[in-house]
């Protein structure tokens, strides 16, 4: 690994494991959208939809790289990315791989998805953590791909499930580059919040809150952007309905809750707040 990736060396593996796992509960959900076809999916089929997954999240990561490594750096990432994606996959397929099969075929199917994800979604050109027309109509074009892989093209069940995956996943992967940003030291916050910044410390020895869903609002420049993620496992336990609703209501809270950070972020009480970030 370059010398200058080596900051980002746990990051790649994190984000490796959570795009393979992300690819799975997505093939899992999807499944459960279309239980019919499910039942006459075969293995062949279900394995081309999880690399169908892994090729629209190698462009998200790309995407998201983009705004989070130096752009130096940047294309020698996502081939430590892809590497690392294979070593992985190599692990957990190593007990269904027979001893007579070439490793090496398992990396060249990687390789083919990543050039197969350039070719389908880069001509597609958006603010990855935005919404707009562009990124609406590639992941429309995902999910038709999706149903089309599934044998049921017509389904809107089916692509709409897989949006909605591909759609989520963007904070998660978000909040993982942004993980490597020291967090602010309690020392630089003013001194009338100094007990403030005690009472969380003392109520999290439990240690058995799980944050299920987070809403983030971050300042840059005079522009705020708020968004919200869900924990992967919880996600993965809702059904597609449950998915569609909570993700109408998050949508409104995060507007709700992004409106009111702005009003209060550039107030004149606040204004030496700006860096910190969070609502």
């Amino acid at each position: 690994m370059a010398t200058s990736l080596l900051p980002y060396k746990d990051q790649i593996r994190a984000l490796a494991e959570l795009m393979l796992a992300i690819a799975g509960e997505s093939v899992t959900l999807v499944k459960k959208s279309a239980p019919d076809r499910a039942l006459k999916l075969k293995r062949k089929e279900e394995w081309e939809v999880y690399l169908e997954f892994l090729k629209v999240l190698f462009n998200l990561a790309d995407r998201l790289s983009a705004m989070h490594v130096p752009l130096a750096d940047q294309p020698e990432f996502m081939n430590q990315l892809e590497d690392a994606v294979s070593h992985r996959l190599k692990s957990l397929l190593a007990q269904a791989i027979s001893n007579t099969s070439d490793p090496m075929e398992l990396v060249m199917t990687v390789g083919l998805t990543v050039a197969e994800s350039r070719r389908l979604y880069e001509p597609f050109k958006f603010m990855v953590t935005e919404d707009s027309k562009q990124k609406q109509e590639m992941l429309a074009q995902f999910g038709t791909r999706i149903a089309q892989v599934m044998g049921d093209p017509a389904n809107g069940q089916i692509s709409t499930s897989a949006v909605l995956c591909a759609g989520a996943v963007i904070p998660a992967m978000n909040a993982l580059f942004e993980g490597r940003q020291p967090e602010p030291q309690p020392a630089s916050q003013p001194t009338s919040s100094q007990g403030q910044s005690e009472r969380p410390a003392q109520s999290s020895g439990t240690g058995n809150e799980i944050k299920l869903v987070s809403v983030v609002a971050a300042i840059t420049g005079e522009e705020v952007e708020t968004r919200w993620g869900l924990h992967p496992r919880f996600r993965r336990d809702l059904t597609a309905q449950e998915v569609q609703e909570l993700t109408r209501l998050m949508n409104r809270v995060t507007k709700i809750l992004g409106e009111r950070y702005a009003a209060v972020a550039f107030s004149d009480h606040w204004a030496t707040w700006h860096e910190a970030g969070h609502a």
